[in-house]
């Protein structure tokens, strides 16, 4: 198709499978800098005014996850299972199950939700909730 000058382009489609790629690199990106300490990777990923829900029931802003992921990681062989990405328009939740190994060698898990949002054409964690069992 030949477009003039004065005929606007349209921007290339956006489907689902590529938001759908996107949110699974993204999720990759979390649990592979929650194992890390890869405070860089969040800094670069989580929206200005994202929260956080701890497994212990504490709340804590961005700066404060921030802090907290700065901490070296005192689990091991941290890995997500059974991930489910719904898109929602402009946000999505992803949902995934967690398992570790504790610094006591114990076998331990968990939950999450992360809620990302579509802002300015990116993709960016707004909210996390944690649980562990």
């Amino acid at each position: 198709m030949v477009t003039s000058a004065m005929e606007p382009r349209s921007a290339p489609a956006e489907t689902p499978a590529i938001h759908l790629d996107t949110l699974q690199q993204l999720n990759a990106g979390y649990i592979r800098s929650v194992a890390t300490s890869d405070v860089g990777w969040f800094d670069a990923n989580l929206s200005a005014d994202f929260l956080n829900s701890n497994p212990d029931g504490s709340l804590i802003d961005r700066a404060g996850f921030l802090t907290q992921i700065a901490r070296p990681a005192t689990i091991a062989e941290f890995r997500c299972e059974d991930v489910r990405i719904r898109i929602l328009g402009d946000m999505a939740i992803i949902h995934a199950r967690t398992t570790y190994r504790k610094p006591d060698g114990q076998v331990g898990a968990g939950r999450y939700t992360d809620i990302w949002a579509r802002r300015q054409g990116r993709w960016l964690c707004v909210a996390a909730h944690v649980t562990r069992c």
